[in-house]
Formats: C-alpha cells, structure tokens, sequence
C-alpha cells in the first residue's frame, strides 16, 4: 500500500509545473504533505536572496533515539517541464509528451515524503529526520547556497539526487570554475583597410586553440561552452564573448586548470594588440568522503538491509551535495534510479523508486541503532 502511495506522490509532483524560479506549487505541496505526517515546516529567506517565489523547505520530525538524519532532494525542473504528463509502461514511467519527466528531482521529493511518513506511521523509535528541498538547484545550486546552518544541522546528509540504480553512493564531487571572457579589438572594415583593425574573433579562437579542453585526466575535465561575436562579414569585430568552465576532484588541480586557461585568454589578448575582461566564478567546491567510517557504514548497511548491492563512484557533475559537504554536513548523494535526465527521454522504473525509499528508512534504523548523540 506505501508502494502505492509513494508513486502516487511521484506522479502528483511531476504534473506539477516547477522551473527554475517558480517552486512554490511544488513547495506548498510537499509542505502539506510533510505537515500531515506530523513535521514542523517552514521556509527560509532563500526568495528573496534567490528571486524564487518562494524559499527552500525545511522539515523537522522529532525522533526519540539520539542523532538526526536528513534527506535533501532540489524542487526545481529542467527545462522543458510545463505541462509533463507522465505515463507508466511495464513497471516504468516516462513522459507522454516532449518534456522531461522530471524525476530529477520529482524521485528524491517523493522518496523523501514517503520516508517521514513511514517512520510516523511505525510507532518505532528513532532518530530526528530533518528535510532540506531547496530552489533553483538545477541553476547553480542557489537555493543551497542561501541554506543557514542551524537549517541544516544533522549526523548524516543523504542527498537523493544522483541518476542510476539504487545502490550507487557518490562518495566524490567536483570543483567547479565558470568563466566569461569579453575579448576587445578595434573595429574597421575589413575589405578597405583589415590592417588598422584588431579581430576580436582572432584573439578568442587563438585562446581557445591554446587551451587544453575535454578530459585532461580521469579526475578534471575543462570546455569552451559558446562564443559570440561578430555583426558583418566586412567588418574587423571589435568585440567576442566566450565561456566556458574547469572542473576537478583535486583541487590543487583545478586551480592549475583554472589558471593555464586564464593565461591563454590574456596571451592571445596582448599577442594581437587587444583587451580582455575576464571574470571567474566559483560554482562549488568539491568533497571527496572517505569510504570508510561511520556515515559510510550506516549507508552500506542500509542498502544491504534494503536488499540492495552497494557500490561507490565519483562523479564529474555538480549537486546540493556538494553545498552541504562544504558547510561540514556528512553527506552523501544516493543514485536514485533515474536515467536520461535533462531530456525528454528521461524515466524511472517504480521498482527503484521504490528501493530509494527503502534504504532511506533503513538508513534512519541504522543511524538509531548506531547511538549517534
């Protein structure tokens, strides 16, 4: 009957329009639902910081053993999310239109709704679940960013929000560098007097061609992502954009990375006579968690007590985990059975939805049993 109920929820939650900026339907929903199974919710101050219609969600539902645990799962869809109308087939959902399903993150909301509900509905003793779903993740984890500690304080973090089978731990995330560069030379035209003009164009595909891109080793990897410029083929451009980003499990690396692309844009720029403006952000910091440990061990037993084979990875992408590791929360990111995310391909067998929420109430057991305080 739970079964029933968690997908159920999935399928209420994915119908519901929620891009970037616009959660609050989704919010107010799982609010609800969290109120009902006996938490205490409310809203950060992440809108205003955001520009979200509304702030990330906090849930607390009291335990009696000692240690908390928290489930975070992100209330914002990709692009395009409006109007998904979800379909299952054999045991599978998927979209019945040209959207995204939005399992990402539809199956860590839902899992994480229906976890709170079956422990209420134990009656057994346990420890405090506290929930995080926060806004506009999918849009540089902003919603994370603005999150307060005392929001977030707990023993152990598992954050829902990794594709592939249940089982899968992230143990490791990168650091993520973004840039954009605006190269200026001097416009002229082209055909009557090219030699007075600086190309701006020249001095961007010279920095590009100097870069090292794609994968640079099994642990970074580094992009161009687009560049712009130009109004006329007669005429010498005077101004190009370009971004792009770095990213690396080690950060020594990163930084190195960051710095080798930096010098190429400022090369090409005094090379040809011209002007660069660069401007660097960091997206997040990376985390690596130590496969072994307590927080490590209350999972693999999870999963083992769920039915499920554990397995550790390292990903190149970016999530809330990343955010939380930061704030020293232990946290870990669980796959949770989604695959083809970001597309309109995107779907979930009910049987790994299912399993996320299996191993969260058993990671909830172990972590009572482990006598955190």
């Amino acid at each position: 009957m739970s079964d029933e109920r968690l997908l159920s929820t999935f399928l209420d939650l994915v119908r519901i329009d929620s891009p970037s900026g616009s959660e609050r339907v989704a919010a107010e929903y799982c609010r609800d639902a969290l109120e009902a199974a006996g938490c205490r919710v409310w809203f950060d101050d992440a809108a205003e910081k955001t520009g979200s219609d509304v702030g990330n969600l906090i849930a607390l539902l009291p335990g009696e053993l000692p240690g908390t645990l928290a489930l975070s799962a992100h209330l914002d869809v990709v692009e395009p999310c409006r109007g998904i109308e979800p379909v299952v087939t054999e045991g599978i959902v998927h979209s019945a239109g040209p959207t995204v399903l939005g399992a990402d993150d539809r199956a860590g909301l839902a899992a994480a709704i229906e976890v709170v509900r079956r422990v209420a509905e134990s009656g057994a003793p346990g420890p405090t679940l506290r929930i995080i779903f926060t806004v506009q993740e999918e849009v540089g984890l902003h919603g994370a960013k603005h999150l307060r500690p005392e929001d977030v304080a707990c023993d152990l973090c598992l954050v829902l929000d990794a594709d592939g089978a249940p089982g899968g731990i992230v143990v490791g995330a990168p650091t993520h560098y973004t840039f954009t560069a605006r190269f200026l030379g001097r416009a002229c035209h082209a055909g009557v007097a090219p030699e007075a003009g600086v190309s701006a164009i020249t001095m961007a595909a010279h920095a590009i061609a100097s870069m090292e891109l794609g994968r640079l080793d099994e642990r970074t990897t580094a992009n161009v992502g687009s560049i712009r410029g130009g109004r006329a083929t007669n005429v010498v451009t005077a101004q190009c954009d370009i971004t792009g980003e770095c990213r690396s499990l080690d950060s020594d690396r990163v930084e190195q990375v960051k710095a080798d692309m930096d010098r190429a844009m400022r090369d090409a720029a005094e090379r040809f006579g011209g002007q660069v403006e660069l401007d660097w952000n960091l997206e997040y910091e990376g985390f690596v968690q130590p496969e072994e440990g307590r927080e490590m061990s209350v999972v693999v037993s999870a999963m083992c007590d769920a039915g499920l084979a554990p397995w550790t990875y390292l990903t190149g992408g970016g999530s809330d985990a990343n955010v939380l590791a930061a704030m020293g929360i232990p946290t870990l990111a669980l796959a949770c059975g989604m695959s083809g995310v970001h597309g309109t391909a995107e779907q979930i067998e009910v049987a790994d939805l299912n399993a996320l929420a299996r191993v969260c109430v058993a990671a909830a057991v172990r972590l009572g049993e482990s006598g955190v305080s």
